[in-house]
């Protein structure tokens, strides 16, 4: 979701770059910024009613002669956390949901948000653009985690799979950082600005540059879903993914792991911990790096991903 320094300084008046209460102005310059991020990547916001009657909205790319590689994102977060790094993937067919209860997509407060519950959502999305079959998958943190689940689910389509900093993995713990923290009041919820300060000082260790207009902005979103997302917080901490592992495990499906070695929300050692449990899985442990590696190492997260993917080339079919 970060934007580059200098579009902000063509854009961006210097008497709104401090503003820390989100107004029309403020509110529109942001969306013009975002909307040009997601053009670069030829991204396009589209929608699909789900057969339970919610919709969910996604961006795609252009590239529909490309293999299909859905892209997940995390607790709190939406589809821009994978904007920058799409403009890496111009050879593939993005797909980038909002999860039920994210983004732009609808917001039930009685739903199921576990990980099953949102892979098999997924899947209906994919299997309505003919796109469920030889499917690659990734996802960052509680995306992770649904991203595990959803290659257990249908371990005969997903082609590979991209573990970031993912979550389900309960055996190994609770970070240091979230000990203290409870289903409440918890350091990944926000209820005000401070909050969402901390929270991004907890999830990156590199955080990138973001005037405090858009942050503004950021954690407005946040506030406004709070009560819910203190809702999905109390049913995705018990969501364990170790039996799915298993099942990728026995399917052989390639998994990239990558980690960053400053990550204060899922222990880093986590990664070892699902190589033990998938034997085939590529670990990548990125020093420096904090939670969200595709945000804080756009371009390194990429060529290692790009070069995950060209080696499944090499591998006898």
């Amino acid at each position: 979701m970060t934007l580059l320094k200098k579009g902000l300084a063509a854009v961006l008046a210097l008497s709104v770059i401090g503003c820390t209460t989100p107004n029309s102005i403020t509110v529109a310059t942001t969306q013009k910024l975002v909307k040009h991020e997601r053009n670069k990547a030829d991204l396009a916001i589209k929608s699909h009613k789900l057969s339970t009657g919610e919709t969910l909205v996604y961006a795609e790319n252009e590239n529909t002669s490309g293999e299909p590689l859905l892209l997940i994102h995390g607790f709190g977060a939406n589809k821009d956390n994978f904007i920058f790094i799409a403009k890496e993937f111009k050879d593939y067919h993005v797909i980038i949901p909002d999860l039920l209860g994210f983004g732009e997509s609808d917001k039930p407060m009685d739903a199921d948000y576990q990980a099953k519950a949102q892979a098999e959502r997924l899947h209906e999305l994919m299997q309505a653009k003919g796109m469920a079959s030889n499917l690659h998958v990734g996802g960052n943190s509680m995306g992770g985690t649904i991203s595990t689940a959803y290659a257990s689910l249908y371990p005969e389509e997903v082609k590979s799979l991209w573990l970031i900093d993912t979550g389900g993995f309960l055996s190994v713990g609770l970070a240091d950082a979230l000990q203290s923290g409870t289903l409440d009041d918890n350091p990944l919820l926000v209820k005000d600005f401070e909050d969402f300060e901390n929270m991004m000082q907890l999830v990156m260790n590199k955080p990138p540059y973001l005037p405090k207009t858009f942050k503004a902005i950021m954690a407005q979103e946040r506030i406004d879903n709070q009560q819910l997302e203190a809702k999905i917080l109390k049913q995705i901490v018990v969501d364990s993914m170790e039996d799915e592992a298993k099942i990728i495990a026995e399917h052989k499906i390639p998994t990239l792991v990558v980690w960053g070695e400053k990550d204060q929300v899922i222990k880093p050692e986590t990664a070892d911990y699902i190589a033990k449990l998938i034997p085939q899985a590529k670990v990548i442990m990125m020093p420096e790096i904090g939670h969200a590696p595709m945000v804080e190492a756009v371009k390194q997260s990429a060529n290692d991903y790009k070069a995950f993917r060209e080696s499944l080339k090499q591998q006898p079919k």
